[in-house]
């Protein structure tokens, strides 16, 4: 079998503290001398995003979150990743470490120069949350555009999407598009079509996270695959979250068949288990996807990074020969 290390792609939905290492974490509660968090169990969503702020929490130091993003970086990079895409909020961390600014600006650099180091592109998805208000959406909108130019590509929306919906922050994602970032909210997860829908109608968005409850709907897969939207698809994360019942019932292969341009990502993989490389090995395998398909992935996640202009097709020629060598 083709190597799937060796396939180019990029990693388009990851959740910075929810990548972190196990490790980092255990060492990270030995310093501050509390009991390693949980991060597995969670019976609910809300479990899930309690167990995601106790691994955050830990991150108390400038260094520790600037060794977060180099781990992440560097994870990613090993499974293949020419372009990593991930998404933090710098809020929560202000103001211990600093202003809003100064943490974006901590995350930026240290990103930056652990891509340099690799050889890979690095870009950062400002990620709103869905239960603070819409005016702190607006905030995180407009210091996300001032520092379009400096590694923020994207702007997000995360947290419960069944308990607040997407309106109320229009004018944010307006504030993100205005300034040239990448619309990139989740939607289709805990909610089914319409809130896909919504994403694209109400935020503009370029990327959904998740997306695949649109598979419910016929006619919003036809629009997903005429209008090329790509689906940052998690399969692990939708099974362990009972948003598909097992892996081997997952719509990734429907939506691929069905002409929807999907890539493949960890989101969390400290508290789901596998990384981008293992979510690609699970869906050649659980899924049965050829390498034929799996290369289509890859195009699309790069096709759909927010990345510098010409970034994917520098690699687009890799992913050609790869699927050319033998099997």
């Amino acid at each position: 079998m083709r190597d799937l290390a060796a396939l180019p792609k990029a990693h388009l939905h990851l959740h910075l503290e929810g990548a972190m290492r196990p490790a980092t974490l255990a060492e990270l509660a030995v310093e501050a001398g509390v009991p390693v968090p949980p991060v597995r169990g969670f019976a609910s969503f809300a479990d899930f995003v309690r167990m995601y702020d106790g691994a955050r929490l830990l991150v108390r130091t400038r260094e520790h979150l600037a060794r977060v993003v180099r781990e992440v970086v560097e994870d990613a990079a090993r499974d293949g990743a020419v372009w990593v895409e991930v998404q933090a909020n710098p809020v929560p961390y202000a103001p211990a470490l600093g202003t809003p600014a100064e943490v974006l600006g901590l995350v930026l650099e240290a990103g930056r120069a652990e891509a340099e180091r690799l050889g890979v592109g690095f870009g950062l998805m400002a990620v709103a949350l869905r239960h603070e208000p819409p005016s702190a959406a607006e905030d995180l909108a407009r210091l996300a555009a001032e520092h379009a130019d400096r590694g923020v590509v994207s702007f997000g929306l995360a947290a419960d999407e069944s308990l607040f919906p997407p309106a109320p922050f229009e004018r944010a994602f307006a504030i993100a598009r205005e300034a040239g970032l990448a619309s990139t909210p989740h939607a289709g997860e805990l909610l089914g079509p319409e809130s896909v829908r919504d994403a694209l109608d109400l935020l503009g968005a370029r990327r959904v996270q998740h997306g695949v409850r649109a598979v419910e709907d016929a006619e919003l897969v036809a629009r997903l695959a005429d209008e090329g939207t790509v689906l940052d698809v998690c399969p692990t994360s939708n099974v362990e979250l009972a948003v598909v019942p097992e892996i081997g019932r997952h719509p990734l292969p429907a939506l691929l068949e069905a002409g929807v341009r999907c890539s493949i990502n960890g989101d969390d993989p400290l508290l789901f288990g596998p990384g981008l490389l293992e979510e690609y090995e699970t869906a050649r395998t659980a899924l049965a996807l050829s390498d034929e398909q799996l290369a289509d992935v890859a195009r699309a996640s790069l096709e759909g990074a927010a990345a510098p202009a010409g970034f994917a097709a520098a690699h687009l020629a890799r992913v050609d020969a790869w699927l050319a060598a033998p099997a």
